[in-house]
């Protein structure tokens, strides 16, 4: 399986979207090398980056899910690096 990193960006203007937000991170766990939010208060959202290591369509798949929820924007930034890995992501890609 050949995987990728990316980093997703993601500005979440409606708080009605945050749970559904989640429930998708956590559908693509075992990819997910991690994330950072910063609420932004005075402009009531959230900026939010989350690293990924997953195939090319678990990535695009996620992304495009996310930014389909109700004030919910987001862009991915793509590594140009191709690692092929092991069936069983458990084991990460990160030191090969």
């Amino acid at each position: 399986m050949e995987t990728r990193v990316a980093v997703i960006a993601v500005i979440i203007e409606n708080e009605e979207s945050i749970s559904r937000f989640n429930s998708l991170l956590h559908g693509c766990s075992p990819y997910i090398i991690g994330r950072m939010g910063l609420p932004y208060h005075e402009k009531h959202m959230n900026i939010i980056s989350v690293v990924i290591d997953a195939p090319q369509d678990i990535i695009s798949a996620l992304s495009g899910k996310i930014g389909r929820l109700p004030g919910v924007s987001a862009k991915t930034l793509y590594s140009n690096v191709i690692t092929k890995s092991e069936p069983s992501h458990k084991e990460g890609t990160a030191a090969k």
